[in-house]
């Protein structure tokens, strides 16, 4: 399971890399459900995780110029007081309910994303908006604190902040987005690293097989149209997601007396409905 955990952390990282988000939607699972780690401990290890690969990434797209330091510094300052508030109540929840919120951030995260390219078509050229620094230091404070609570590292919160509220493009967004990310991952790291014990071989194992898929990632991201790759992973994450919800509600479903496959059955229609409804967003915005 190690190995498969490994070769998972890899697409983890190209992820990371190229869309500046998702690292953590992606490792936690891989944490709970193939390492058996407990939730909180999970939690905890994909802020070290998401923090370190992030910081790797965020090389490399700054030596390629795509990094708005002052922009990410706003937002990264309230996201890190967000982000430790947040690990220091996460020890006042249950492991169960953490994962369940999870969960439904993972679901609405790949709405959110199928939903993202009329975002990036209408600031494309860039630096079209002034920066309004009650707002972004607002959405800091909340996607900060969404990070220490569940340890999501918050990309697909903070590219569409920064490009709405910031004026940014795309790519200026995702190397962005790292910037913030590996400050208040760190920061909701110390929050968790008071109450809660990390296996750090393990997490050094996922950081080291992350930083391979970064550095692709980011080599793909000057290469690869971002709306498709954002719309393939949009899918990834929302199967991911219903995935979770097999695996926390079958044993419900099993103790009720219904068969695993009427709840994969109720999956598989949410997901259509969706497929659905994109297409027809994608054809009322054409």
């Amino acid at each position: 399971m190690l190995a498969i955990a490994a070769v998972l952390s890899v697409l983890m990282g190209v992820a990371l890399g190229l869309l500046g988000g998702g690292g953590s939607i992606m490792t936690v699972p891989i944490l709970v459900y193939l390492l058996s780690m407990p939730t909180k401990a999970a939690v905890a290890t994909s802020l070290l995780v998401v923090g370190s690969t992030s910081v790797f990434g965020l090389v490399l797209h700054a030596r390629a110029g795509n990094v708005q330091w002052r922009t990410g510094a706003i937002f990264a300052a309230f996201a890190m007081l967000g982000a430790f508030l947040g690990g220091l109540v996460a020890r006042y929840i249950p492991g169960g309910v953490l994962l369940g919120l999870f969960t439904a951030l993972m679901l609405v995260t790949g709405v959110m994303m199928l939903r993202g390219k009329k975002v990036k078509a209408e600031h494309a050229g860039g630096h079209a908006v002034k920066i309004s620094v009650p707002k972004v230091a607002a959405e800091g404070l909340v996607v900060g604190s969404v990070t220490g609570l569940v340890g999501a590292g918050g990309g697909f919160l903070v590219v569409p902040a920064l490009v709405l509220l910031a004026g940014l493009s795309m790519q200026h967004a995702i190397g962005t987005s790292l910037f913030v990310i590996a400050l208040k991952s760190f920061a909701g790291f110390a929050g968790y690293a008071a109450h809660v014990t990390i296996d750090y071989p393990v997490a050094g194992l996922i950081i080291g097989a992350a930083l391979v898929g970064t550095f692709i990632g980011v080599k793909l991201a000057q290469r690869i149209e971002a709306a498709r790759l954002r719309k393939g992973f949009a899918w990834f994450v929302l199967v991911m997601g219903a995935f979770m919800i097999y695996k926390q509600a079958g044993p419900y479903m099993a103790s009720a007396g219904l068969p695993n496959v009427a709840l994969l059955a109720m999956l598989a229609a949410v997901l259509g409905a969706i497929a659905m409804m994109q297409r027809r967003l994608t054809g009322i915005s054409a």
